[in-house]
Order: C-alpha cells, then sequence, then structure tokens
C-alpha cells in the first residue's frame, strides 16, 4: 500500500492546487503517457441541439474530483470491505483534446488523436465530454482494439441516422457507432419518455443489433437482469450521459428528462459490468454546470467515475 499523500507533509486539501481529476499528475506530452488510466478532456458542444454549455463539463468534473482525491492512497469502503484505487493505480490526466470553433470535424479527430494516445499507451481510456457527440470518435479510435459491446446508460437513444444533413451531432452517436464492425451490439439502459429518436430509429436500433431498457423496466429487471442483455464473454465500452440520471440529483444538463436513475441504481450496475466484464473505455457526457449552482451534477459526474474506476481494478487484481 503506497503511503497516504499527507504523509508527505503537505495537507493538501482539495480547493489547494491545480484541478486535475482527482489530482492526479497532468501529461502535456501525450507521447510520454505512462498510466493504468488516461484521463482526456472533449470540451465539445457544437453538437448540442437545445441548450448548450457542455463545453465547460470536464472543467468543472474536475474540479468536483478533487474533493475524491484522497491523497493517491485509495478510498475504503465499510460495504464492500475494500479499498478502491489505491496508490499503484496510476492514473494520469492528459488534460484537453483542442477544440476548434466551428469545426465538428476537425474537434472530433483532435478528440480521437487524444483517445488513439491513450490506447497507444496501454492506458484505460476515460473521456470526459462535453456533448454525446464526442462518443463518434471515440469509438472510432478503437478500430483496431477487437470486437466489443456498447452500454449506454441515457435518457436518450441517440441513434438518429441524419437530419437536415447533420450526421455527427449528439443525436447520432449510437447510429454511428453501432455501423461499425467491431461493435458487435448495444445495450441502450435509461432510455425514456419523448425522445429525440423517432419510432423508426427505434426499429432501425433494435434490427442493428440493440437492446432498449427503459428506467422502468430496467427497475423491474434488476442489475442482473439488465446484465444478462450483455454477452456474457464481451468486452465492454461504457458511455453515460449525466440525463439519465433523475435531474432532481443532476439538473446540470442540457437535455433534462424526468424519471431518470437514482445514484445507487447505475452505481451497482457499473460495479456488476466490473465484476463480469473486460471494460476498455467509457465516456461521461453532457455535464452543463451552469444550469446546477449547486454543483452537485459534476459531483455526481466525478463521484460516478471515480467509483466505477475503483471497481475496474479492483476486479482486475481479483481475477
Amino acid at each position: 500500500m503506497a503511503k497516504h499523500g499527507y504523509d508527505s507533509g503537505r495537507l493538501d486539501l482539495p480547493f489547494v492546487g491545480i484541478a486535475t481529476f482527482g489530482k492526479r499528475p497532468f501529461e502535456v506530452d501525450w507521447n510520454k503517457l505512462d498510466a493504468d488510466v488516461a484521463i482526456l478532456g472533449a470540451p465539445f458542444d457544437a453538437g448540442t441541439q437545445y441548450r448548450s454549455g457542455a463545453r465547460f463539463g470536464p472543467r468543472a468534473i474536475r474540479e468536483a474530483s478533487t474533493l475524491f482525491s484522497f491523497g493517491h492512497a485509495g478510498a475504503y469502503d465499510h460495504e464492500d470491505d475494500a479499498t478502491y484505487l489505491p496508490g499503484d493505480v496510476n492514473i494520469v490526466d492528459m488534460g484537453d483534446a483542442d477544440i476548434i470553433h466551428t469545426d465538428t470535424e476537425a474537434s472530433h479527430k483532435n478528440i480521437e488523436t487524444g483517445v488513439r494516445a491513450a490506447l497507444a499507451a496501454a492506458a484505460l481510456p476515460v473521456v470526459i465530454g462535453g456533448d454525446h457527440s464526442v462518443n463518434i470518435p471515440c469509438i472510432r479510435a478503437f478500430d483496431a482494439q477487437g470486437d466489443f459491446h456498447i452500454l449506454q446508460i441515457d435518457a436518450h437513444l441517440d441513434f438518429v441516422d441524419e437530419r437536415h444533413g447533420v450526421r455527427h451531432g449528439h443525436g447520432n452517436p449510437m447510429r454511428r457507432a453501432a455501423e461499425h464492425d467491431y461493435v458487435t451490439g448495444l445495450t441502450q439502459v435509461g432510455i425514456r419518455n419523448v425522445s429525440s429518436t423517432a419510432k423508426e430509429g427505434y426499429a432501425d436500433a433494435r434490427a442493428m443489433g440493440s437492446d432498449i431498457i427503459s428506467v422502468r423496466q430496467a427497475r423491474k429487471m434488476g442489475t442482473g437482469g439488465v446484465l444478462a442483455h450483455i454477452p456474457p464473454d464481451a468486452r465492454v465500452y461504457v458511455t453515460l450521459d449525466i440525463d439519465a440520471f433523475c435531474p432532481s440529483i443532476a439538473p446540470g444538463t442540457g437535455t433534462p428528462s424526468h424519471g431518470g436513475f437514482l445514484y445507487y441504481e447505475v452505481l451497482e450496475l457499473l460495479q456488476a459490468v466490473a465484476e463480469r466484464h473486460e471494460v476498455i473505455g467509457m465516456d461521461l457526457v453532457e455535464v452543463a454546470p451552469d444550469y446546477d449552482p449547486s454543483g452537485s451534477t459534476q459531483i455526481l459526474a466525478a463521484q460516478i467515475l471515480l467509483n466505477f474506476l475503483g471497481f475496474i481494478f479492483h476486479a482486475r487484481r481479483q481475477s
């Protein structure tokens, strides 16, 4: 067990120092990455159809994550009797992909470059958006990584093919993902109420290998029932839209949708995924902090990310 950061002689409280993710080291040179986990900010929100502001999500989530920095010595969970993210799990913050205003393709290409750099370093890529369109370059970057399944936790299906010429907005990412031959299927959980995807899009999604599960259906079937929709031997990429949560606990998002998940519902699903599957990457998107003056949405995002990373590396250690 690594020594706690307090042992260095600095208390280093959350509001002190530079706000990297979890107050972990920052590596500006992506050719020198040496990490188990590489955090990449993708502050792009030009794919948004309603309220913008997710471009400020990465910065806000990093700031919130300092609350859970734990001195790099891990955090003990008395319910699981486990210490998660001890000092030997090396998390590095890559900073942000460069965003070119008004240029979706160039911005997406820069995000893809960052994810490829993380993969080249054999690090687990964790991308913080940004709107959900940033998932498109993330999935592109996995073209040489073998087959995998996508678990999407979201209020919206995001399976629009094309609308007025737009194919790479935040309503398109799951359609674009399903078109890749290395994506073997999708489990789309939390989809509810009036959707941005028309009825035909739902039919297309099912025809292209998607299982679609609403919040009420997920609650009825339980965590095990949801996981049964993921092939047991599948490697899994997770994409988590913060609007999957009920806006009563996550109001800081551009397209809130009532009737969403509560914290432990998502946490327990992610823990089960980490225990049963190899997780190869993830993104968390659509945090728009200006719509939540309390800051609780970005705290939720940081907490769910750190917990999920803890589950992933704890499971790897047990296997």
